[in-house]
């Protein structure tokens, strides 16, 4: 009797996945304490954070985990699930931005923050490489955005753009710092996050046959872990695809 085929060498990716996972979000923080330092602009949620930050006394990270946990909390309505990303995300990444921000000293001269600003979107771009390409669970921001467009039926991108506008004016009011970073990081962050998703895949496991070789028939399964990122059925081949793939890019 044969043996059911099993996926091999999936302990190896879940080690390189988490080594993503984390990497990626420490670098995530890290890459917005240095637009906090550069004083050029930021984008629309952190743009909130700082707001925040500026009316309770808090640090910017702080005021990120604060809002990630209250922004995690709106998944409950929406039935949307955590994944270890997800939890990861909201500690990490204010911690990071934290850490950077007090060991990186400000610079005063333009000729120093506008490279440091440029660095910092690079940076950004490689840890949503990173982080994502891990599939371990998308950040409580993007999953808030993933579960609106399921429960209201619009667009990601109408989704998207109404709770990046609202963030972004909210953070203006409480006197958050918006300016050439933000439109920087807009328009940059996109074309990154595709080239750097694509550097850090990690190949699908392969389902071991029942003589201990690879199987490379149409049962191969992907080791992704519960709580990733939504995927949509096509409905001209049956096949399914990522969402990020039709336009959209999990960022945090």
């Amino acid at each position: 009797m044969s043996r059911p085929s099993r996926p091999s060498g999936t302990g190896g990716h879940i080690g390189r996945r988490l080594v993503q996972l984390y990497a990626g979000l420490l670098l995530y923080g890290g890459s917005i304490g240095l637009m906090v330092e550069s004083g050029l602009g930021l984008p629309p949620w952190d743009v909130l954070h700082q707001g925040l930050a500026r009316h309770t006394g808090l640090s910017i990270g702080t005021a990120s985990v604060v809002a990630g946990a209250v922004v995690l909390l709106l998944w409950v309505p929406i039935r949307q699930r955590p994944g270890l990303g997800t939890v990861s995300n909201v500690v990490l990444v204010g911690m990071a931005m934290d850490g950077t921000i007090w060991l990186t000293p400000t610079p005063d001269a333009l000729a120093l923050r506008i490279p440091g600003l440029a660095l910092a979107v690079v940076l950004n771009g490689v840890a949503t490489g990173l982080y994502i390409s891990a599939r371990f669970g998308p950040g409580p921001r993007d999953g808030l955005m993933t579960g609106l467009h399921r429960v209201t039926g619009r667009s990601v991108r109408l989704v998207r753009t109404g709770i990046e506008a609202t963030v972004l004016v909210s953070g203006l009011l409480l006197g958050g710092t918006a300016g050439v970073g933000t439109v920087v990081y807009a328009l940059g962050i996109g074309p990154l996050s595709q080239l750097f998703l694509r550097v850090f895949a990690v190949p699908a496991a392969q389902p071991e046959s029942a003589d201990g070789s690879p199987s490379t028939g149409t049962g191969a399964s992907h080791v992704v872990a519960r709580g990733t990122v939504g995927r949509d059925e096509d409905a001209a081949g049956g096949r399914r695809r990522a969402w990020w793939r039709g336009g959209a890019i999990l960022r945090r």
